[in-house]
């Protein structure tokens, strides 16, 4: 059951790390404005989004199953509320896929401030899932 713990803490911040720097990516590609950049911040986001961030996402789902079902958490209020927050921290993981696309074939339309904002957005998530899963508190 640590084990299962211990490999669930090191992919969760690997995913974190990821989802924290992909989107400080996208800040620098969209303010990018030669050929060189932009197609050196292309493989950027792709080695970052399918080499680290995405197997972090997935051995985090998996390592927390493991945890979920070694222990009798199903039955608390607080787990159904750190799930959610983590399903849609999936569906952000999701959104950034897309966004890595969008950059791959030259078609975003969104400024580096949106992206500056949107960075956040993790960070909002990370504080309640850390603070349900340490205190556990209904």
């Amino acid at each position: 059951m640590l084990w299962f713990k211990a490999l669930h803490l090191i992919f969760m911040v690997t995913w974190f790390a990821g989802l924290f720097y992909l989107p400080r990516l996208f800040v620098y590609h969209t303010m990018s404005d030669d050929q060189a950049s932009i197609e050196r911040f292309k493989i950027m986001e792709r080695k970052l989004y399918y080499g680290i961030t995405t197997p972090g996402m997935v051995l985090t789902v998996i390592f927390g199953i493991g945890i979920l079902m070694s222990g009798h958490y199903l039955d608390q209020l607080w787990i159904h509320i750190k799930l959610t927050l983590v399903g849609i921290l999936i569906i952000y993981h999701i959104h950034c896929g897309k966004l890595v696309a969008d950059f791959k074939h030259d078609r975003n339309r969104r400024s580096h401030v949106f992206y500056r904002w949107y960075n956040e957005f993790p960070v909002l998530l990370l504080i309640p899932i850390i603070f349900l899963a340490v205190f556990r508190p209904v």
